[in-house]
């Protein structure tokens, strides 16, 4: 196969030059990685909960030793701001932390009396190799979210990254090692769809986890289904944020503008939709396209740049086509939505009005630096044009009045996640993870460590 002889390749998506090629794994290569885990596997699930504390937090010291090193691959690999990979660095260290200190709580055993007066203990087994497939818009946090919860709880994990980031990829298989990570127990498979396909059907994978498209999880959890595994599935979004009539409309433009330009405008959990009562529209429209006029985009690894290029030529052509079909609809630009005429895969800050059902811009998630302004008539309509979607991965909600938004939060907002008066990503001690077509199952917030467990009961009678 022409697929098989090129193997995998890294392209700079500032320049849009070639970085480096990698060959693919031979399916015996993959077949006996994955028996390699399974073996490291069988030593490190006896491993006491506290040496592997110990492991995971050096896991963490070890990503800033080579933090500058990463930051900077990640940076020409896809395009992210290097302020930016600083930060997810930081983060992925955060969890690293996070995980080692709370961990064994989390994982400890729970006693309980029986009905009859016998004894009963809950424990957490590992379950054996959890494979991960996952997407090029955080390099290094997405591995970090699902395979140190996984190493935590004992298990053997095996990563599928992203084509456009096979380098950061490999480079935290290294810093996992000099970490003190056993070796093969987490390895990285350089493999085609074919081989994918065989890794989760291979009986000594017993889990899988996706951060991908809602397409993808359907695939992947219909393929891991007819084999009886569990999957953790997180999908994207098309996160709406709400600004309500008592919001103060300055605080309101500056995280709204930073949601959604963050990382390029390639977050799932990003500000997406705007959606404005009718008593504030004007004034937070114009103040929010005035600011994203001003978000100019360059090359990533100049610090005076706001924004970088996008991730690959073929995202930021579908993204233009997003934002044509939705004008085509009804849609107004009012600012950007022109394609670039230089090397690189860029696209401007963009601001689209009169956005409704039908349109991309309403029903899909643009993955890209792409607003869409709504208008409500009162916070109750703004809910409903919210909860208007098939996707419920986070949102947002403006308000002076912080008991008024929590309470829509807590009762109305049908998302994973809700940000109150500021934009936010992950968090190592809370839930992360959607409804509908945004996925299910949770990672962080001692969640992620039991997603791939056995909680088992003993019990003797009396």
């Amino acid at each position: 196969m022409k697929e098989q002889m090129e193997g995998l390749k890294t392209i700079n998506p500032a320049t849009g030059k070639l970085i480096k090629r990698y060959p693919f794994m031979t399916d015996n290569q993959a077949k006996e990685a994955v028996q390699h885990c399974h073996d490291a596997f069988l030593k490190w699930k006896s491993k006491p909960i506290e040496e592997r504390a110990k492991v995971i937090k050096a896991i963490g010291k070890s990503l800033q030793d080579h933090k500058e090193e990463l930051v900077n691959l990640m940076t020409q690999e896809m395009g992210k701001l290097l302020k930016q990979s600083k930060q997810e660095v930081d983060l992925c260290t955060e969890i690293c932390d996070y995980t080692a200190e709370n961990g064994p709580n989390e994982l400890a055993d729970e006693e309980r009396e029986l009905p009859n007066g016998g004894k009963g203990v809950i424990t957490y087994s590992p379950i054996g190799v959890v494979y991960g497939i996952q997407p090029w818009n955080f390099p290094a946090y997405q591995v970090i979210r699902y395979s140190i919860a996984n190493l935590m709880a004992g298990n053997g994990v095996l990563l599928k990254h992203a084509e456009t980031v096979t380098g950061s990829a490999k480079l935290l298989e290294k810093i996992y090692t000099k970490a003190g990570l056993p070796k093969h127990l987490f390895t990285v498979l350089l493999v085609n769809h074919d081989q994918s396909n065989a890794i989760i059907e291979n009986d000594l994978v017993r889990g899988v986890t996706l951060t991908g498209s809602p397409e993808a999880g359907k695939t992947i959890g219909k393929k891991a289904g007819a084999k009886l595994k569990k999957t953790v599935l997180e999908l994207g979004s098309n996160d709406a944020y709400l600004v309500l009539e008592d919001a103060n409309i300055d605080k309101a433009v500056k995280h709204c503008v930073n949601g959604r330009i963050y990382n390029n405008g390639e977050t799932c959990v990003a500000a997406k939709r705007f959606i404005v009562v009718d008593k504030v529209y004007d004034e937070f429209k114009e103040a929010f396209v005035k600011r994203m006029k001003g978000v100019t985009h360059g090359d990533p690894t100049d610090e005076n740049s706001k924004m970088g290029p996008m991730a690959r030529e073929d995202l930021r052509d579908d993204l233009h086509q997003q934002v044509t079909e939705s004008v085509k609809k009804g849609a107004k630009i009012l600012c950007g939505g022109e394609m670039p005429n230089e090397a690189g895969f860029y696209y401007p800050a963009t601001v689209l009005e009169d956005v409704a059902p039908g349109q991309p811009a309403y029903d899909d998630e643009l993955f890209g630096p792409v607003a869409s302004l709504i208008r409500a008539k009162d916070a109750e309509d703004a809910m409903r044009i919210a909860n208007d979607s098939r996707f419920g991965l986070g949102g947002g909600i403006f308000s002076e009045d912080t008991d008024k938004a929590f309470d829509l939060a807590k009762h109305h907002f049908d998302t994973g996640m809700v940000f109150i008066n500021s934009f936010g990503l992950a968090q190592p001690n809370m839930p992360f993870g959607g409804v509908k077509n945004s996925g299910y199952g949770r990672e962080h917030g001692g969640f992620g460590v039991k997603e791939f467990v056995n909680a088992k009961a003993v019990m003797r009678l009396s």
